[in-house]
């Protein structure tokens, strides 16, 4: 009877608070998300302490860091409710009459590639629903993990049972650079690139281009002359000066006309995969854009779309 009793202080919601209070390390953050008082939210840590007998969280700093059996219930509650949410899922599904959001984390290079056609297409067959695109850059699984995304596009790996993953293309690097640039002229050798005058985009500093450690591998330092944020502009700051960037391919493609495209000394593919979680999997509209994403991203003629 007692037992029963403990189980009796457990229900969904307090279950919720459980795994929003560990994914952001605080209670004002939880009761925020969840547009509840603090008090609220503190009540229910202090239940779920009865319940489990284990303080659950401590403070460290401004942050509330949990304890081990804690991070166990959570990652335990976070299946429970994703699997509880696909249950209520839609299976069938109409696309010219859904409504609701579809979020959608990924960064420049997919932006560029997937997400005009995909949006497009969307628009025509599904104009009521919703769609938010984030930038992911080394984020994209604490989004997936925190229900701040519904699927995540990128050259990552994400790891769990928790997660669902299909590839969508591989991409291969290549240079490219002023059509004027000497290097544009004949096949770029290791030692013509190491020699040369680097732009690197590293993504506000959160992300480290994969033919950087392909180079650092064969003992080649790379020490970028320009370091930017992103690609914006990349192609005007190369117009008329000695500078190269590496980039993607297909991103490459687009500016082909203007620029010269060199291939990069050494193959390093680049893996776009795109990953989910149990909480949409079985949503008919979720089942859908998936659909709709690999199709657009795999029907691309350039550089190499085998899945």
């Amino acid at each position: 009877m007692g037992q029963k009793q403990h189980l009796d202080g457990i229900d969904l919601g307090s279950l919720k608070v459980l795994v929003l209070v560990c994914d952001l390390g605080s209670f004002s953050a939880a009761a925020n998300r969840l547009q509840v008082n603090q008090s609220t939210v503190s009540y229910t840590v202090e239940r779920l302490r009865t319940v489990f007998r284990d303080p659950l969280f401590l403070r460290q700093g401004n942050r509330m860091l949990p304890t081990e059996k804690c991070s166990e219930l959570t990652e335990t509650a976070r299946r429970m409710l994703d699997q509880l949410l696909a249950f209520t899922a839609e299976q069938t599904f109409d696309p010219t009459s859904a409504t609701g959001a579809v979020t959608v984390s990924c960064n420049f290079h997919e932006r560029q590639i997937v997400m005009p056609e995909f949006c497009a297409r969307l628009r025509r067959a599904a104009p009521n629903v919703r769609l938010v695109v984030l930038e992911s850059a080394v984020h994209g699984k604490r989004q997936l993990k925190q229900n701040e995304c519904d699927v995540v596009l990128g050259p990552i790996e994400i790891f769990g049972e928790a997660y669902f993953r299909t590839h969508l293309f591989t991409d291969r690097y290549v240079c490219v650079m002023d059509p004027g640039n000497p290097l544009a002229q004949a096949p770029l050798s290791l030692s013509d690139y190491r020699s040369a005058r680097h732009i690197q985009v590293n993504h506000n500093g959160e992300w480290r281009g994969l033919y950087i450690a392909a180079l650092g591998a064969k003992g080649i330092p790379f020490e970028p002359a320009v370091v930017l944020p992103s690609h914006d502009n990349l192609e005007r700051i190369i117009a008329g000066s000695d500078l190269i960037a590496t980039i993607p391919g297909r991103l490459a493609h687009g500016l082909s006309d203007r620029l010269s495209v060199v291939d990069f000394p050494l193959d390093v593919p680049i893996h776009i995969d795109m990953y989910w979680t149990a909480r949409t999997a079985q949503s008919g509209l979720h089942r859908w854009v998936r659909q709709l994403l690999a199709e657009v991203a795999r029907s691309r003629p350039e550089g190499d779309g085998a899945s």
